[in-house]
């Protein structure tokens, strides 16, 4: 049982992780600079920096929560 909570908890983290280096990869082709002042400052990297962990969050919680539910899907049948 507990090592159950233990493969489940290495997969979130491990899914969590991917999507944010994916995010993080899909929004250097984003152009921050039509809609902040000046990109290069510290304001702007922490805005992408939260942005992408927002982002990466929202997929990731999208996909894992398919994830569980298709595994589910095997007890319709007991």
């Amino acid at each position: 049982m507990m090592q159950d909570f233990g493969q489940q908890a290495l997969i979130h983290i491990v899914v969590h992780v991917m999507f944010l280096a994916a995010v993080w990869w899909a929004l250097q082709s984003f152009k921050f600079d039509l809609f902040v002042k000046n990109p290069k400052s510290p304001q702007a990297m922490l805005l992408m920096i939260f942005v992408t962990i927002a982002l990466a969050y929202l997929v990731s919680s999208f996909f894992l929560q398919y994830l569980e539910s298709s595994l589910m899907l095997r007890y319709i049948w007991q």
